[in-house]
């Protein structure tokens, strides 16, 4: 793999879907899903709501680094749900 697909994280790439179980917080779906990165995990995850028939989806990634998935998941959630009261449905548009 060359400097430019390193430094723009581009070539193979694993992509596997893992089962998270949501956290529901008022109406929204949390699901964290800490990205592993250098020994470390990058809080990341998604928030979704339901509008009719259609799931709107909010990605939803941070720049802390946690040193274990635990804590990453536990501060996801919270940060998201602060997120949800600050900023609610306007997330989506």
């Amino acid at each position: 793999m060359g400097f430019l697909s390193k430094l723009f994280g581009l070539g193979k790439q694993e992509t596997k879907a893992t089962d998270v179980e949501p956290i529901e917080y008022e109406g929204y779906l949390i699901y964290p899903e800490p990205k592993a990165e250098g020994g470390q995990f990058r809080i990341a995850g998604r928030i979704c709501k339901q509008f009719g028939d259609e799931v709107k989806t909010h990605v939803f990634v941070r720049s802390d680094l946690l040193s274990s998935k635990a804590d990453a998941e536990s501060f996801m959630i919270n940060k998201a749900k602060m997120f949800i009261e600050q900023t609610g449905d306007k997330m989506f548009g």
